[in-house]
């Protein structure tokens, strides 16, 4: 949005090219989402407690985790936000990588709401049965990777490579398509596994948003590319953007996690 704002005024004012430099739209995203996570935070879980939003605990648990009975949470909805907003207005939108993650994001956002819905508001712990979160899961991851490799324009977009050895490098065919959907499938996953009754998985996460976005970033530099012997591809800078929202809306998310 204002990517597409600023091109405009550009064209009028040439100082307005400042914010086609990925780098500097990067951190904005990062400063966005994290002011978007900051400001709305405490009306966000002001809500929660009066609507008595709380996190469930099983009776089959530690019996530590029962301090933790009724504590505000569902908090992902308030990252999911400032994420898709932030990345909306920085990046360029005719990019097809921004909205592949986006459209990844928002349906595992759902997924995770539906999940805590239930965990929440029908004061089910068990949240979402297993069978049918996989199955959205491998819906969303699939229908990414057959996207992702069905638009490839050039080779290396559906190649495996290892970094910083450009000589390593195995060309997946239609096997990327599976490679990718255990990717994204297993990630979230991983995360799911990683987090606890404190949330500590946003640490790690924004740790990872920062390195993915500046790999993101390498790779759609023409120079950088070359220098770190990683293959050139055309438009996954813009990727730099959403992780860096990813990155803010995490760090907002942590202060009042604290």
């Amino acid at each position: 949005m204002l990517f597409e704002l600023f091109q405009r005024l550009a064209e009028i004012n040439p100082d307005f090219n400042l914010f086609a430099y990925i780098t500097l739209r990067g951190i904005l995203s990062a400063l966005t989402a994290l002011a978007i996570s900051l400001l709305l935070g405490p009306s966000f879980i002001r809500r929660l407690v009066k609507g008595q939003v709380g996190q469930p605990i099983r009776e089959l648990g530690p019996s530590s985790h029962f301090a933790k009975a009724g504590t505000p949470t569902m908090g992902g909805a308030l990252i999911l936000f400032a994420i898709v907003l932030s990345t909306l207005l920085w990046s360029d939108l005719s990019n097809r990588y921004v909205w592949v993650v986006l459209l990844v994001t928002l349906a595992f956002g759902l997924i995770g709401f539906v999940d805590d819905y239930r965990k929440l508001i029908l004061q089910d712990s068990r949240g979402l049965p297993a069978r049918w979160k996989y199955l959205a899961q491998s819906v969303a991851g699939l229908a990414a990777a057959i996207y992702l490799w069905s638009s490839a324009e050039t080779p290396a977009e559906t190649e495996l490579i290892v970094p910083f050895f450009k000589d390593i490098v195995i060309p997946l065919g239609v096997g990327y398509i599976v490679v990718t959907y255990f990717f994204i499938v297993g990630f979230s996953n991983a995360v799911n596994l990683t987090d606890g009754l404190d949330g500590l998985a946003i640490m790690p996460a924004v740790f990872i948003a920062v390195a993915l976005g500046i790999f993101a970033y390498a790779t759609g530099h023409t120079v950088f590319s070359d220098y770190l012997g990683i293959p050139h591809i055309s438009g996954t800078g813009e990727l730099t953007i959403f992780c860096g929202a990813l990155a803010g809306a995490g760090l907002g998310f942590l202060w009042f996690n604290t």
